[in-house]
């Protein structure tokens, strides 16, 4: 048997905590010495700690730890249990960081105020295009909400085309709308040309031409493009212009390195603002 220090070494626990265990009655010495005190542990119940230690890590009470053990769970259960609850918890790390970047982004186009310049915005006449696309529905238009949504929708559009033998065009073209019932029809979209026969698992759209468009080139991953939509926004309002229907975001640049690299260029129709 073990002492409690040797016993805590190789558990990778402390003694404190192995004393706590004890005083809760969640895992119990193999053996006191009735003169000294002292507390020994078998090597057999290493496999208790390990359920206790990770169960606890992966967000259990003591409590409930107290009852996974007492209901003596297979170990291809516990594996199980300790599976899901790692997907659990994975998922709320990632919509934390999700929001996080967020907050991020809207720090940085807080600091950016009154620094950033609009020179690079332009006016253009967007010709009309064809669009192989898939639509899926966002909560709202946060890349947080977005991107989750969008990213599988190209994945899934692109193994469509393939599969339909159409190739693609020309570069993917994302846009937006209100759905009915308060969220956000989200359209990924790849350019195509040509008659598209019959059968395909896909909706093709023709998006008209736009007379008068204000466009500007943002560089980088689309979860940080809040800035430049601000900056867009700020030259359209400052010009004497309104937007009119949906902005269009047009990839000019894609990389398998990451997104990055990607450089995408923001069309949004305008009309000149009634006094």
């Amino acid at each position: 048997m073990f002492g409690i220090g040797d016993f805590a070494r190789h558990g990778r626990v402390s003694v404190r905590m192995l004393r706590h265990y004890d005083a809760i009655g969640l895992l119990r010495p193999a053996h006191v010495d009735p003169g000294t005190g002292y507390r020994y542990y078998r090597a057999g119940q290493l496999a208790d700690l390990n359920r206790i230690v990770a169960l606890k890590d992966l967000g259990f009470t003591l409590e409930s730890v107290r009852g996974i053990l007492e209901d003596r769970i297979s170990g291809e259960e516990l594996r199980g249990m300790l599976r899901l609850r790692r997907a659990e918890l994975t998922a709320a790390i990632e919509a934390d960081a999700a929001r996080l970047r967020q907050v991020e982004e809207r720090l940085r186009s807080i600091e950016s105020e009154g620094t950033m310049t609009t020179a690079d915005v332009q006016i253009k006449t967007l010709p009309p295009v064809r669009l192989a696309e898939l639509t899926g529905v966002a909560a709202s238009y946060g890349p947080a909400e977005i991107t989750p949504v969008i990213r599988p929708l190209y994945a899934e559009l692109m193994e469509r085309l393939a599969r339909a033998g159409v190739p693609p065009a020309g570069p993917a073209v994302a846009r937006y709308e209100e759905a009915p019932d308060g969220g956000l029809l989200v359209h990924a979209g790849i350019t195509v040309a040509g008659e598209i026969g019959a059968g395909h698992d896909f909706t093709v759209t023709d998006l008209p031409g736009v007379r008068r468009a204000a466009t500007i080139v943002h560089k980088g991953s689309m979860d940080d493009v809040l800035a430049t939509y601000a900056m867009l926004a700020r030259w359209i309002d400052a010009n004497g212009h309104r937007p009119v229907g949906y902005a269009r975001e047009f990839t000019l640049e894609s990389s398998p390195d990451g997104c990055e690299a990607w450089v995408t260029e923001l069309q949004e129709p305008i009309e000149e603002a009634v006094a």
